[in-house]
């Protein structure tokens, strides 16, 4: 068994970015370009998903809570259960957002109520 193909339940970073993600019919609907990780407790809170543009061009990045991505070792990538309709239809980050991404609690809220609901716990 070599390396790619072995188990782990540890991933390094550099090898989490640029995965592909697919959406629950298998269609792939972009990838994963950054992760938001919490300074002081160490945890990804978000996978920051690339979808929409083409060539890099226009692509809108959309956090996703880490704990809605499932990873799919046959796909090679994370899979979320989600349609490319409902994707378009959530909250994204501009690159000045990016800016501000520890600092901005509008966004935050905004996506966790789209993907949590109102009165939910925090991820």
């Amino acid at each position: 068994m070599d390396a790619s193909t072995r188990h782990h339940d540890l991933i390094m970073a550099n090898r989490v970015t640029d995965t592909p993600v697919y959406n629950s019919a298998g269609e792939r609907i972009g990838h994963i370009d950054n992760l938001s990780i919490d300074k002081v407790s160490g945890q990804v809170l978000y996978a920051l998903l690339s979808f929409g543009g083409f060539l890099g061009i226009g692509d809108k990045l959309h956090p996703l809570p880490w704990d809605r991505l499932g990873y799919d070792p046959a796909k090679g990538g994370y899979v979320l259960p989600l349609s490319k309709a409902q994707l378009e239809a959530a909250p994204a980050l501009t690159p000045e957002d990016l800016e501000d991404l520890g600092a901005g609690a509008s966004w935050r809220d905004a996506v966790h109520n789209y993907y949590a609901g109102p009165g939910a716990p925090p991820f």
